[in-house]
């Protein structure tokens, strides 16, 4: 309760800082009540929706408040940095006025009119962004490929390709042509293995069944292999009773096996090509921060020899931070999600990479690298809350493993 009281706090004080700004362009005493009106129209047609199960079922009508609440949010808070900036100014300008020269007059409320136009013009930027990432951007399938090299790969697996997919979130599709474009998108990097990292759904397993066809449609050679996420447990539902929400499980496990998933529960495979062979282990959700830890790494590693070449899939990237990366065993590589870049951010691949999601993970998109053992952290192949993507495209990660021979 605590925490709302502040929030409503925090938004109040926000718009009341941010309506100086649109002050030249609101006339008369209707103007200003519209003005705060849009806000609690917006804020509270959000609580109402949450409050009514609308976070579970994602209508229409929700994402519709999600979508304004992030507009009205981040569009202020461009517009509140760019009228801070100015204070500031004025402040330290008046200090000098006040002890220095005398005051100018007209000069500052004038440049306020001016800052207060500027600030709006830059506030349309993410307005425009916004909009575009909810229209086009969540669909806005990006390939991104990557070569990792080892000394110990075995020979006959240098070249091996892995296509990746994370955080599917089945139940905030609806745009099956431009799901089922993604799955062809992926068939035609004819990778040798294809591995889910987990989140198939936001709660239901009944999320999945709309789209259990096309998901079946992938192929690889060596198979296609899963992982659970923590949104696949049903731990965001108020269940009646503990037996649906295991019944909820089980029905996904069943939908992943439909699909030929082979879904792998703390446990490992291996892959065997010309005698030789890479082990492929992988681990239920393990979450820093409150996420359900029902990752189990050395069960999932028993029995497995020190020299087998390690890939694991583990969805959370905090588990490779907090346990694998300083386990004694080496992990050649991890592939996570569960992050989605937060689905906002700007992104120059090569040369710039930010969101603010860095600060909550470290590890929080694309390839990581400790003392020779390497991540990668899916930036996510649907969306959840907010329906769109900002700068951090869903992505189909390809990563071609090779024999490094300078050393031999």
């Amino acid at each position: 309760m605590l925490r709302f009281i502040l929030f409503i706090l925090f938004i109040i004080a926000l718009d009341i800082y941010a309506y100086q700004a649109f002050r030249f362009l609101i006339k008369g005493r209707w103007g200003t009540v519209f003005y705060f009106l849009i806000t609690l129209f917006v804020i509270g047609g959000l609580f109402y929706q949450f409050s009514t199960g609308g976070r579970r079922n994602m209508s229409a009508l929700t994402q519709f408040f999600i979508v304004s609440f992030v507009i009205l949010i981040v569009c202020k808070l461009f517009i509140i940095a760019t009228m801070f900036g100015e204070d500031v100014y004025r402040f330290f300008k008046a200090i000098y006025n006040k002890f220095i020269t005398k005051p100018e007059g007209s000069i500052i409320p004038s440049r306020r009119k001016f800052v207060s136009q500027l600030a709006l013009g830059l506030a349309a930027i993410p307005f425009a962004s916004i909009l575009y990432g909810v229209f086009k951007g969540r669909y806005n399938f990006k390939v991104l490929k990557y070569e990792l090299s080892y000394d110990d790969l075995p020979d006959a697996f240098d070249g091996y390709q892995i296509t990746q997919i994370s955080d599917i979130h089945s139940g905030s599709f609806d745009n099956s042509e431009k799901v089922n474009y993604a799955i062809d998108l992926i068939n035609e990097q004819a990778s040798d293995v294809i591995l889910f990292t987990g989140d198939m759904v936001n709660n239901l397993a009944s999320e999945m069944e709309p789209w259990k066809d096309s998901f079946a449609r992938l192929e690889a050679k060596d198979g296609k292999f899963s992982v659970l996420g923590n949104h696949d447990y049903g731990d965001y539902v108020n269940w009646s009773s503990n037996e649906e929400k295991v019944a909820n499980l089980d029905k996904l496990k069943q939908i992943q096996q439909e699909m030929d998933f082979n879904l792998l529960l703390n446990e490992h495979r291996f892959i065997e090509k010309n005698g030789q062979r890479i082990s492929l282990i992988g681990v239920e959700n393990w979450g820093a921060g409150g996420f359900k830890k029902a990752g189990d790494l050395n069960k999932a590693i028993a029995g497995l020899a020190d020299t087998d070449f390690k890939i694991l899939m583990s969805h959370d990237p905090s588990h490779w931070e907090f346990e694998v990366k300083d386990h004694p065993e080496h992990f050649h590589l991890t592939l996570s999600g569960h992050t989605h870049g937060m689905q906002f951010g700007i992104e120059i691949p090569g040369w710039f990479k930010w969101s603010p999601v860095k600060w909550r993970y470290q590890y929080w998109a694309g390839i990581y690298e400790d003392a020779k053992q390497y991540i990668n952290v899916n930036r996510g192949f649907g969306y959840l809350a907010f329906p769109g993507r900002v700068g951090i495209w869903p992505e189909i990660t390809v990563i071609t493993l090779r024999k490094n021979t300078a050393n031999v």
